[in-house]
């Protein structure tokens, strides 16, 4: 079990060493003059030669690479070009509000997702299975910027108008000290995010229990003379979580890189919404920092879906 783990975290470093030199080596060739995008349009030529040498743009690119790493390793992501902040702070200071989305909308998706697939493979082709492949076909026909425009429209602009506010149009607020408020922020935030991603998950659950409630085992199971709640939860649902591990861990890592969408549309201050800024100022510390935060949360997530493999199947080990 340890050797395999060891392993598996060897390869993801593997992975993130190859992204780092990968994405240094992009940005480095890419058009533009980062000492001009620092000083500006109105730069002497010594100043720019000055802030070249300051950033150590002079030097040779390998050089750089191999003292970017240097650095990344300890945390040290840089300086942006634009306001001259550590990048790493930067992203720490956006990461609460992308956190909070994710973390609240994963809860929502898996709870209503989940339920539903299992409803409508324990009743196939009756009316629980087309209501929920209703809501299957409605979640995944709509994009995601839709939702949250209609969810704004509906929850915000019209309550508005008729004199009371029922949710708050976007804007983040802490955790602490007033939890009620921070939620109150993000239900809207949240179930937009989780309308889409609820029906992917209801989809694969159906599929799965449709597939394994046929086994020879879930029979064997049910001549013994266990409840079907029984038989349904604990033996069919512990062989469709395998598939839903893997799907959960790549979703939780993507949106943890940046919910741009979401974030675009509510007005979250979060890592998606930074990237995005990042992007229009051409500020490259930014830009690669943020790839490299999603690629160390997608190697984390494939560690601990590995790890969940082992647990929910014994044949792993």
């Amino acid at each position: 079990m340890i050797r395999y783990l060891f392993g598996r975290v060897l390869f993801g470093a593997l992975i993130l060493l190859t992204l780092s030199m990968f994405v240094f080596f992009l940005f480095f060739v890419a058009p533009g003059d980062p000492a001009r995008m620092v000083a500006g349009d109105k730069a002497t030529e010594t100043q720019l030669i000055q802030i070249r040498t300051n950033l150590g743009l002079n030097r040779p690119i390998h050089e750089q690479y191999l003292s970017f790493l240097g650095k990344a390793v300890t945390g040290d992501l840089g300086f942006s070009y634009r306001n001259q902040q550590p990048v790493a702070k930067l992203i720490f200071n956006r990461l609460p509000a992308t956190l909070s989305l994710v973390v609240g909308g994963v809860l929502v998706w898996l709870a209503v997702g989940i339920p539903i697939g299992i409803m409508s493979a324990r009743h196939p082709g009756g009316v629980r299975d087309r209501l929920g492949q209703g809501f299957i076909l409605i979640g995944l026909s709509f994009p995601t910027f839709v939702l949250g425009m209609m969810s704004l429209y509906l929850f915000y602009f019209l309550p508005r108008q008729s004199g009371f506010m029922l949710f708050p149009a976007g804007g983040f607020k802490p955790f602490l000290p007033n939890p009620a408020i921070w939620a109150w922020h993000l239900i809207l935030p949240w179930t937009t995010l989780a309308l889409t991603t609820a029906a992917v998950y209801a989809r694969l659950t159906r599929g799965q229990m449709l597939e394994v409630m046929g086994e020879d085992y879930i029979r064997t199971a049910r001549a013994k003379g266990l409840s079907e709640r029984k038989v349904v939860w604990k033996h069919g649902m512990r062989a469709t979580l395998t598939p839903l591990a893997t799907q959960l861990g790549a979703d939780i890592a993507l949106l943890l890189g940046g919910a741009i969408v979401i974030e675009q549309v509510y007005g979250l201050q979060g890592v998606g919404a930074l990237a995005v800024q990042a992007v229009a100022n051409q500020d490259r510390p930014i830009i690669i920092g943020v790839v490299l935060l999603g690629g160390l949360f997608i190697v984390v997530a494939n560690i601990i879906v590995d790890i969940a493999y082992v647990l929910l199947d014994p044949r792993v080990r």
